[in-house]
């Protein structure tokens, strides 16, 4: 009798392909290409809306001739001799109004779902916020040289010349920088765009004017004069007036570099965690 031998012809199973591992963490130079992309996109947004760019190209040449052609003989005797102390200060106050709009148009992306939408790419959910950071530098830099650009064309010659222009709006650039992370918070948290700016305005506008940017500081009442010492604007009037006007590298530009640190290491982690708890 012949035993038949059953074999096993089941094939054996795989074994199962490894899961890949989900990577919670994007890598930094992944980040830093995604920041600078959005910083691309921020700039698209003024080229689709060219109104955008008012406030850094109509507002340099109608304050600067307003101010210099108005208040020129009753300051500083001749439009000539007011354009030392107007243009510094023209150009601070041009720069530092500039970066308020970084805050309201956090707060208009974020009012209409754009950020929302970034949530569902595979992006760094920073670059969104470092982005608008970098595209509005650009914005400072369009004001910083149409504001000198508009003081030759009436006459003003800063005896410091080239390198005392050019480190002055370098100065006010990364002043600005810093500013911006301060009103990039109001953005985050604050509750509509037209409060934002109306928050940020009512600020920067007394800050401004006291600083000195179109009158001296000396001629004002003594309290005034005090206060003047916590305010960031006029170390930065002053650092402006002193590299334009003379190449001077004082203890002002000491002060205004330092406190653009410590803004930032204020702001900036404040900004990104509200963000992040929100974005």
């Amino acid at each position: 009798m012949t035993t038949l031998t059953a074999t096993d012809t089941t094939a054996p199973h795989p074994a199962p392909a490894p899961i890949p591992e989900v990577r919670n963490r994007i890598p930094l130079d992944q980040a830093v290409e995604n920041s600078f992309t959005m910083a691309y996109r921020g700039l698209l947004k003024i080229k689709h809306k060219p109104e955008q760019l008012f406030d850094v190209t109509v507002q340099p040449i109608l304050f600067t001739a307003l101010f210099a052609y108005i208040f020129g003989g009753a300051i500083g005797g001749s439009v000539r001799d007011y354009l030392p102390i107007l243009i510094p200060g023209i150009l601070v106050q041009t720069v530092v109004l500039t970066s308020v709009v970084t805050g309201t148009q956090l707060r208009e992306d974020m009012e209409k779902g754009v950020f929302d939408r970034f949530k569902s790419l595979p992006i760094a959910r920073i670059s969104a916020l470092a982005g608008a950071l970098i595209a509005d530098m650009v914005r400072y830099v369009i004001a910083t040289v149409l504001t000198i650009l508009v003081g030759l064309c009436i006459g003003y010659r800063p005896a410091g010349g080239v390198v005392g222009v050019v480190a002055a709006g370098l100065v006010i650039v990364a002043c600005s920088f810093a500013i911006s992370w301060i009103w990039a918070l109001v953005g985050v948290t604050g509750k509509s765009a037209a409060g934002v700016q109306g928050i940020s305005m009512m600020i920067m506008f007394p800050l401004t004017f006291m600083s000195g940017a179109f009158a001296l500081v000396t001629t004002m009442p003594g309290w005034m004069q005090g206060l003047n010492h916590a305010n960031p604007v006029y170390y930065m009037v002053n650092v402006c007036r002193a590299l334009m006007n003379g190449g001077e590298y004082g203890g002002d530009l000491a002060w205004s570099l330092i406190g653009a640190l410590v803004v930032i290491a204020i702001f900036a982690p404040l900004t990104v965690k509200a963000y992040m708890r929100r974005a």
